[in-house]
């Protein structure tokens, strides 16, 4: 290379230097550096850009000399007006069709106040009775044991055709009442037994038989107001003629001894009177249990022996 500075040195370059790939100086070898992209993802003042770094291909040699480093970044492109905005995704149902519509359409049960409340009301029979007790007893009896349950049609009284009151029914069942009502001096026992559903139907019933009953003693035998014991020797002290209550009260006083059936001559059911969910006494599960206990308690064999007559209203 030439001194001067005046002088051109690469007119005064031999020939064949400049397309020789190798430069000589003071004994070192160079070879021509390239541009590589680092493929390296950097940001410039907030915008993306490119990184690019000069990196010196070798061979294995001048591994002693330092790397020369150079770094240009590529021209910062300008932002769009218009930023794509990130979008919500939504799931959309495939439409049922009629025939699935139909398929997980599920059926409405029909209920026993759906049915009543479309059909009148019919009034109960001895053969109701009857029927109830053979479904009840007929999982866990024999035949012979279920034909020992059947009730001679003499023990029933006339049923109630949902034209009567309590009073006028019991009047025409009973015609002879203030003449019984005198000759019963017995304690712990009464002449006649209403069972109802509940107590606020006793009440109801205690209220409307008052033109029947006239100086007869009446009792309550529900579990809502008084103990059990408390009955009982209500039972012992005094003599009742009426009692109206429910199945579960009057099954826990013949257990304790407190109520005798033996002087029992009339025994009423409560079995037209319909609840809110128009439901009658036999209808509940409850009471009708309770029920058929209770008639295994020595009723059935007063039935039997006719000392003992039974009464739907």
């Amino acid at each position: 290379m030439a001194d001067d500075l005046g002088d051109e040195w690469w007119e005064n370059q031999p020939a064949g230097a400049a397309s020789s790939p190798e430069l000589t100086e003071k004994g070192h070898v160079w070879e021509p550096r390239r541009i590589v992209p680092c493929c390296m993802y950097h940001t410039v003042g907030g915008v993306p850009g490119d990184k690019w770094r000069t990196m010196k291909a070798s061979d294995g040699e001048g591994r002693g000399d330092t790397e020369m480093m150079q770094q240009e970044t590529a021209p910062v492109p300008a932002l769009s007006k218009k930023t794509r905005q990130p979008k919500e995704c939504f799931l959309v149902q495939p439409k049922e069709t009629k025939e699935n519509a139909t398929k997980t359409r599920k059926r409405r049960k029909k209920k026993i106040t759906d049915v009543l409340a479309k059909s009148e009301p019919k009034p109960g029979t001895p053969e109701d009775l009857q029927k109830l007790m053979k479904d009840y007893y007929s999982s866990n009896r024999s035949v012979i044991e279920l034909e020992e349950l059947n009730l001679p049609d003499s023990c029933f009284l006339k049923a109630n055709d949902l034209t009567h009151s309590l009073s006028s029914y019991l009047k025409e069942i009973c015609p002879k009442w203030v003449k019984l009502r005198k000759n019963h001096n017995e304690k712990k026992s009464v002449l006649m037994l209403i069972i109802c559903s509940s107590a606020l139907r006793a009440l109801e019933l205690i209220r409307s038989m008052t033109a029947f009953r006239g100086d007869s003693k009446v009792m309550k035998l529900f579990a809502k107001h008084i103990k059990v014991q408390e009955q009982v020797k209500l039972l012992e002290k005094r003599v009742v003629h009426l009692g109206v209550g429910t199945p579960g009260r009057i099954k826990e006083l013949i257990k304790q001894g407190g109520l005798n059936l033996n002087p029992l001559k009339f025994l009423v059911f409560d079995w037209n009177w319909r609840d809110q969910k128009l439901r009658r006494m036999m209808d509940i599960p409850e009471i009708r249990k309770e029920v058929f206990e209770l008639l295994e308690m020595g009723v059935l064999s007063l039935c039997k022996s006719e000392s003992l007559k039974l009464g739907l209203f």
